[in-house]
């Protein structure tokens, strides 16, 4: 095996891909793993005893999941896979690692960043109440766990994994009273031509509708979350929809806004980063092959940018191949470009997706001065507008002045909301608001480890 140090973090289809694809050439690389097992987010696997069938976990891609499991698995003995391992900072040469409640430092040669996403969260009176989850959390609640959130439960907010999780909760056997779409049926209407570029994926989608309607599950569409009432946990849900409001009785509740990016590693490495108006976020630049600005630190995922799992796939096979190619190993130069011209075509789909399920821009418009927006610190809306109208309408200098962002979640769950609250406040579009700096540790570390612990 070639000595040179490659090192991937995240172990997700981006990870596993990469991993394999340098493998076939002879580099073994260290895959890095925050899970228990690999296969990421959307192919999270159960814990070792569980027994629940592939079919049941992941319905219609549990080949996939398989294919991405077996690979891991077949890996394992030819790289060096770290799994329950945290980088929790990042630098031109090191990784800072947590694993088995002991620092330790690792260093490489050529970094691949698959570090996936999580749920963009914009927050409502009553978020905070036990029994919320955002769509994500619940999803691993029934993937890693086999239960649900509770029973009866609401899913609301909008994009695709609404009504994925719907499902796969649905199914599993759980009481779905209602799916909560922000988006109205006349948008995905007018996505339809975009969608049309994946046609299986689309089919995917209506079926999980149907499916639902077909199984007793209320779904309604242009329906805004208005609050989530309770007092010791969830008790309802109220909506907006056509200008009246609704509710519903519930246990939980489960809601996000479509999918960010986790882009904090990228950024403590000192990668450049540009303005996406798709994923209506900062990302960090990368080419069509995934090399970033920094030379030998390559971008392969939904890390990069929200494009999903059969992408991840593909960008982390072609950020594999920009390594050995840097390293002056021979590929295939076919298979490259088909890579980037199949990751194009899903970029328009993706275009189609955000049209279908389109951000709701006037949230923070309607947002009340008393609605808790970053709970960590307890800041709530009121405190940030006060500090834009004092002049601060960059978003470090309002988290400096006010403390948003600056809880242990490190923005994850404010972030995208306080941005959206600035720009509204000062007038400004959202992408001259700046974005939050990565710190270190990118995720909250406990006090009792160390090197010696």
């Amino acid at each position: 095996m070639n000595s040179t140090h490659v090192v991937i973090v995240g172990a997700g289809p981006a990870g596993v891909r990469a991993a394999e694809t340098l493998v076939r050439k002879g580099v073994a690389p260290v895959l890095i793993d925050e899970g228990m097992r690999a296969g990421g987010q959307i192919y999270r696997q159960q814990p070792q005893g569980f027994s629940r069938p592939a079919k049941a976990l992941y319905g219609f891609e549990a080949s996939k999941a398989n294919a991405i499991h077996v690979c891991a698995e077949d890996l394992a003995s030819q790289i060096d896979y770290r799994p329950k391992t945290l980088v929790w900072n990042a630098n031109a040469d090191t990784l800072d690692l947590l694993c088995d409640d002991r620092f330790e430092q690792l260093g490489y040669d050529r970094l691949i960043v698959a570090t996936g996403a999580t749920d963009r969260v914009l927050p409502v009176p009553g978020w905070t109440l036990p029994g919320v989850y955002t769509l994500g959390a619940a999803q691993i609640a029934l993937k890693f766990q086999g239960c649900a959130i509770g029973d009866p439960v609401v899913f609301a907010g909008t994009g695709p994994l609404l009504y994925l999780v719907a499902y796969q909760y649905a199914k599993a056997g759980a009481k779905v009273t209602a799916v909560l779409d922000e988006a109205g049926f006349s948008d995905q209407c007018r996505a339809l031509p975009g969608l049309l570029r994946q046609p299986s994926t689309l089919a995917k989608g209506l079926y999980y509708r149907a499916w639902l309607l077909a199984n007793g599950v209320r779904v309604e569409q242009g329906a805004s979350l208005v609050r989530i009432d309770g007092e010791k946990r969830v008790a309802s849900v109220a909506w907006q929809q056509g200008g009246v409001e609704h509710s519903l009785p519930c246990s939980a509740v489960g809601f996000s806004y479509a999918l960010r990016s986790e882009t904090q590693l990228a950024d403590l490495l000192g990668c450049e980063f540009v303005w996406s108006p798709l994923n209506r976020a900062w990302l960090p630049r990368r080419d069509a092959s995934g090399r970033s600005s920094l030379e030998h630190v390559y971008l392969a995922g939904d890390g990069a940018g929200i494009m999903g799992a059969d992408a991840a796939e593909m960008a982390g096979e072609r950020a594999a191949l920009a390594v050995l190619q840097d390293m002056g190993i021979a590929v295939d130069g076919a298979r490259a470009e088909k890579l980037e011209r199949g990751l194009a075509q899903i970029e328009r789909f993706r275009d189609g997706l955000e049209h279908a399920f389109p951000f709701p821009e006037g949230w923070a418009a309607k947002a009340d001065d008393a609605l808790m927006l970053c709970r960590c610190e307890e800041i709530r809306v009121g405190q940030l507008r006060d500090v834009v109208r004092a002049g601060a309408v960059d978003i470090n200098r309002a988290k400096a002045l006010c403390r948003v962002g600056m809880g242990r979640c490190q923005g994850r769950m404010c972030g995208a909301a306080a941005m959206e609250i600035i720009a509204c406040e000062s007038g400004l579009t959202i992408d001259s608001v700046g974005r939050l700096r990565g710190q270190a540790p990118i995720k909250p570390l406990p006090f009792a480890v160390g090197p010696d612990a």
